[in-house]
């Protein structure tokens, strides 16, 4: 391992030159395989390694997270595709291997977003997950190893110039984190918290009943958050992030931004959206954007216009109430907030995106309106006590 990582600038060109190294002189915990990560991949990278690290950690699946900017665009663990989000994701006929699963259930949650990602994975990665990896618009990539294959694969991507870098496991941080801002030293203990049976212990609502699928997806939306940037609330299903609200000043307006990205995630699924006939030569990005532009109700004549050029046949689109009655299919969803609920009007817009299950700190003014919130819809919710801002 390196003592230290050169960078031509840091996060804009006019701050040169950038380095990454350690205050107390020792090796670097990751090695550069293949291109020359950026003073943003790197950040990207250091978050998104902890964030899939601890995945592993508590729900023993492989774990994979697409990062941007610093944040989640998306985060899950391998549980099987179905068919229907097998054709929402473009691999019905993929062979794929938990890995491969985790990461596409990860990009998969806003494709948008994730376009130009920085990619984490908790284990080594196999062929079948460098495959996927080499058909996505990426920056690049961290796990604790390649088998040899995939990283010929990966080592081919972006003309030679993708980032690989590969992660120490064993290497822990010191108990002290320490970041400086305008010339001065801030200094905390590094959140180490990982949810634990012990996070769910305190149920506050009627229903109390929480099945494992439930822990499961609160644990993966806890964790994502965990490392968003804060205001963030995520939801979640079947192991996988679908809506992350990161960096809003309200909390309602974290709830909003992560159902509303939760919605065009189960909009994607619709039977139509998954017939849609594209013109030959359609590449995946440009699929994608088009189906983000069907989905939208405001889209002006003229983004119609350029959209239906992507279409061997231009498609009716989807109606307000045909919208609706599909997203009323939508259940079981699990919600994650960083700090507490001030106010009932985050549930009230989080069921109408399927939320059955919420965990959050807790302690707010307002909590017995909160509380009842939630019983009035049928929820489980946990207040946990422990709040996980991210600044």
């Amino acid at each position: 391992m390196a003592d230290q990582l050169t960078m031509r600038y840091g996060c804009n060109p006019h701050q040169a030159p950038a380095r990454c190294f350690r205050r107390d002189g020792g090796p670097l915990p990751l090695r550069v395989l293949n291109g020359s990560p950026s003073y943003i991949n790197l950040l990207d990278a250091l978050n998104s390694w902890q964030l899939v690290r601890q995945l592993r950690q508590a729900l023993s699946l492989p774990a994979a997270a697409s990062f941007k900017h610093v944040s989640p665009a998306g985060a899950a663990v391998g549980v099987p595709l179905d068919n229907q989000l097998r054709a929402a994701y473009f691999v019905e006929d993929e062979d794929l291997s938990p890995l491969a699963t985790a990461y596409l259930r990860a990009r998969g949650a806003d494709p948008l977003a994730s376009f130009g990602d920085w990619v984490a994975l908790s284990d080594t990665v196999d062929a079948p997950t460098a495959h996927i990896l080499r058909r996505e618009v990426s920056d690049g990539v961290i796990a604790p190893g390649y088998e040899p294959a995939a990283l010929e694969i990966l080592k081919g991507k972006k003309g030679g110039d993708y980032r690989v870098l590969k992660a120490d496991p064993e290497y822990e941080p010191g108990p002290q984190e320490l970041r400086e801002v305008f010339g001065l030293a801030l200094e905390q203990p590094c959140n180490l918290f990982v949810p634990d049976e012990n996070f769910f212990a305190k149920v506050v609502t009627q229903k109390r009943d929480l099945p494992q699928s439930a822990r499961r997806d609160l644990v993966v939306a806890t964790l994502a958050i965990k490392y968003t940037q804060s205001n963030s609330v995520a939801l979640a299903l079947k192991g996988q992030v679908i809506g992350i609200g990161a960096g809003q000043q309200s909390r309602v307006h974290c709830v909003r931004l992560a159902a509303a990205k939760a919605d065009l995630w189960r909009l994607r699924q619709h039977p139509r959206m998954l017939e849609l006939k594209f013109r030959k030569g359609i590449k995946r990005a440009e699929r994608i954007n088009a189906i983000d532009l069907y989905l939208q109700e405001d889209a002006t004549p003229q983004e119609l216009k350029a959209w239906e050029a992507n279409f061997a046949q231009v498609p009716a689109r989807l109606t307000t109430q045909e919208k609706r009655e599909w997203l009323d299919g939508l259940k079981g969803v699990a919600l994650s907030s960083d700090a507490f609920f001030p106010f009932r009007d985050n549930l009230d817009r989080a069921q109408r995106s399927g939320v059955e299950y919420v965990v959050q700190t807790g302690g707010s003014i307002s909590d017995d309106l909160v509380i009842a919130a939630a019983d009035e819809y049928g929820m489980v919710m946990v207040n946990s006590g422990v709040r996980l801002f991210n600044h």
